[in-house]
């Protein structure tokens, strides 16, 4: 039972991100750059307490810290918090976890796993679902910020699959989060002048979302991950976006389109044909195997 209760509050964990963030930045309680800052600076600060009360030592302490899985997080707290301003909840989720899909997925074509037919019927579902939400019309999220959130996808499907061969998950998170810090620094250094804002209520949200939906939750999700194959990491994310529009609904009063029900169906749908196609030719080798045995 351990991996399947991890699981779930690394997934409450994620769709939590999502409303705390549209929560600061739609009510524009803090800029982007400095809720990402704040963000990761609180994660580090909480993980840190916590990696030295549990190991005794920080998390640089005869251990090589992974440089590329820390650019990656930043990647993806940075592009989260800029789509975010103009994003609702859910369509923001939509996009994120269906970039986490198509990332994991791709991977593991690439590390040699045979395509299925329902494999390429499920990603060009999933492919025309994200098209078609993000096509210009009516309702469809703006482009820029639509973007932005497809690179937080891609860099956090990349960080989880980095993350599944984590043997310290608390130490590896820590280490992440503190090499991520100079970076965020930089994008406020960078910001325009007059383009940063910061009040009270947005420093609260940035907190709760960096040292518990973030540092907490992440650690949560490295160890879940030491228990998940890659296409079951891939599955069990799929209901953050429901979870992260209902929190939207809730606290935000945000309403539910049509556009994006029917781009979430299609979406999900074609992620999970994906998946469903690619766990098949495993399992019927493996009921091949036996049958020979």
């Amino acid at each position: 039972m351990k991996t399947p209760v991890l699981t779930g509050l690394a997934l409450v964990a994620f769709a939590a991100n999502s409303v705390l963030c549209r929560l600061a930045l739609g009510g524009a309680a803090i800029d982007a750059a400095s809720f990402t800052t704040v963000r990761l600076t609180s994660g580090a600060a909480v993980l840190l307490i916590i990696s030295a009360s549990v190991n005794k030592n920080l998390p640089s302490s005869g251990r090589r810290l992974k440089f590329i899985s820390a650019l990656l997080l930043f990647l993806y707290a940075a592009a989260f918090s800029f789509a975010y301003t103009g994003l609702t909840t859910g369509t923001g989720a939509l996009i994120l976890f269906g970039s986490v899909q198509a990332t994991m997925l791709a991977a593991a074509l690439r590390s040699g796993e045979r395509p299925h037919p329902f494999e390429w019927a499920g990603l060009a579902l999933a492919l025309a679902g994200l098209v078609y939400l993000v096509l210009p019309g009516l309702a469809a999220p703006p482009p820029v910020s639509s973007a932005f959130m497809a690179v937080a996808g891609i860099s956090w499907g990349l960080y989880s699959l980095r993350g599944r061969g984590a043997t310290d998950p608390l130490t590896d998170t820590t280490g992440n989060f503190v090499l991520a810090l100079p970076l965020a620094f930089a994008v406020n250094l960078i910001t325009p002048r007059g383009g940063a804002h910061v009040s009270t209520a947005g420093v609260l949200l940035a907190v709760l979302s960096g040292a518990l939906a973030s540092g907490v939750g992440y650690v949560v999700w490295y160890a879940a991950l030491r228990g998940l194959t890659a296409t079951r990491a891939a599955t069990v994310q799929l209901p953050v976006p429901v979870l992260a529009a209902a929190g939207g609904v809730l606290f935000m009063s945000e309403s539910v389109s049509l556009r994006l029900l029917l781009a979430a169906t299609v979406i999900l749908g074609g992620v999970a044909l994906a998946l469903f196609g690619r766990a098949q030719p495993a399992e019927a080798k493996t009921t091949r195997r036996r049958v020979r045995l």
